[in-house]
């Protein structure tokens, strides 16, 4: 009998050493490190992994901000996209190797979705595929991206037969805080608030004129609202002669294509034969158009107390 439990029992131990040895070999066969992606078609596309500056056709203005990180174990990118205009946007991009392919898909707050695959052509990412309009008509979509220096560029074509391609879009991707172009505005702007101070002191209605958006408001400390055509008749008239019209505490505040001037203000002269001496504190904004920063807004506090 005593043979007989021996014996089972060096069975039942053969059989779970059998069954563990057999689950363990299966759970190392599914885990993730034996399937990492770690082959050198998935590390293809980790030129545009990075925090990035987008700017459109090479030029010097931001367009949108771009962060790529590998995602999944490297097994993918994620793209987050965020404009100045609201719009944005999210891709997710893999190589699949079951196909040998790279597959990428893009979908923002607008509802909208692209699907585009493609490979590595001579260093640079070809991506193709489609899109659908709301109307139901498909367009085809290549896109390309490339290194370009310290940076990548993303150029976009479209057709609508296959084999006439128009321009879509240019984008250049620059690695984030590298760029000067948000103190670039800032002077410029600064540069401008200040010579529309001096035209005015000046009553120089050309350069005012130049500086003033047509369709400019002003609204006073009382109240009074004024337009560009008011302005420029005041100065042209001279019926104010001025000693001082100089600005202190400047400060430019940057939002996209927006920018608000804050300064303190000195006015010290003569208007239709009467004296004045004021300070007071205004906010001026600027708005970045085709032809360059044009004020738009200004806005002007009541005389301060004399302290």
């Amino acid at each position: 009998m005593n043979i007989h439990v021996s014996f089972l029992k060096i069975l039942v131990l053969s059989m779970v050493a059998v069954i563990s040895g057999s689950t363990r070999s299966v759970a190392q066969d599914q885990s993730p490190n034996s399937v990492s992606c770690v082959a050198p078609e998935y590390r293809q596309f980790d030129f545009w992994l990075g925090d990035w500056d987008v700017f459109e056709g090479g030029g010097a203005t931001k367009a949108a901000h771009v962060r790529v990180d590998r995602i999944l174990d490297g097994c993918a990118l994620r793209e987050y996209y965020e404009d100045h205009k609201s719009l944005r946007g999210e891709s997710l991009s893999i190589y699949d190797r079951s196909r040998k392919v790279w597959h990428q898909s893009w979908v923002t707050n607008q509802g909208q979705l692209l699907s585009i695959e493609g490979q590595m052509q001579g260093g640079e990412m070809v991506l193709r595929g489609s899109y659908r309009a709301m109307n139901g008509e498909e367009t085809m979509v290549r896109g390309t991206w490339k290194r370009e220096g310290v940076g990548v560029r993303e150029i976009a074509v479209t057709s609508s037969d296959g084999k006439t391609w128009k321009p879509w879009f240019d984008l250049s991707f620059r690695p984030r805080g590298t760029s000067t172009e948000t103190n670039d505005d800032a002077k410029i702007v600064a540069g401008l608030d200040t010579l529309y101070q001096a035209a005015v002191k000046q009553n120089d209605a050309a350069t005012m004129d130049r500086i003033l958006a047509d369709n400019f408001v002003l609204v006073t400390g009382s109240g009074k609202i004024v337009n560009k055509a008011e302005l420029l008749e005041e100065a042209r008239a001279g019926r104010t002669s001025y000693q001082h019209q100089e600005d202190t505490e400047q400060v430019v505040r940057l939002w996209g294509d927006t920018a608000v001037v804050t300064a303190k203000l000195w006015e010290q002269g003569v208007r239709s034969g009467k004296p004045f001496d004021l300070t007071l504190w205004f906010s001026d904004t600027y708005v970045r158009t085709p032809a360059g920063w044009r004020y738009v807004f200004g806005q002007a506090s009541l005389p301060l107390a004399r302290e």
